[in-house]
């Protein structure tokens, strides 16, 4: 077979096989980023609403904290649900696809932060449907903190 029709032929092979999955980024990932020091599942158990995230795709989600938690969330590569397990570290989980960190919960349990050093993750989640103006604030300044665009970041 001439080689010009070999190329030919690996090239259409190649444009067959399946594409990766995109991953989207809303976080620079050359800042530091910081999970909660002082997390206490028990203070977080039960259930979260995802009132915000970089997700345009889809709508917000929900988060169960327990021994493990349990999430489906809309993220900036679209929607993802599962489980992810406590690695021993406070406030830091591993989804089987990465990690997912607890970056801030107010003083009085409402309101939560999640992210990933890798940024496919962020997320800011409520108590309920409701999230006062004054957390909202304090959770996006959490992820500018971290390294996120919060000019993307949309609420739910």
């Amino acid at each position: 077979m001439p080689a010009m029709k070999r190329l030919f032929l690996v090239l259409a092979l190649a444009a067959c096989a399946p594409k990766p999955a995109p991953v989207a980024y809303v976080r620079d990932l050359s800042r530091p980023v910081y999970s909660i020091a002082a997390f206490d599942p028990a203070r977080l158990s039960g259930d979260w609403v995802q009132v915000a995230g970089f997700g345009k795709a889809c709508s917000g989600g929900q988060l169960q904290v327990a021994r493990a938690i349990s999430y489906d969330l809309c993220l900036p590569a679209g929607r993802a649900s599962g489980t992810a397990e406590a690695t021993g570290v406070p406030g830091r989980f591993d989804t089987g696809h990465g990690a997912l960190w607890v970056l801030w919960a107010d003083a009085d349990n409402r309101t939560l932060v999640i992210g990933a050093p890798d940024g496919r993750i962020g997320a800011v989640l409520n108590r309920g449907a409701g999230i006062s103006a004054d957390r909202m604030k304090a959770a996006r300044d959490i992820l500018g903190f971290n390294g996120y665009d919060t000019q993307q970041l949309v609420s739910y």
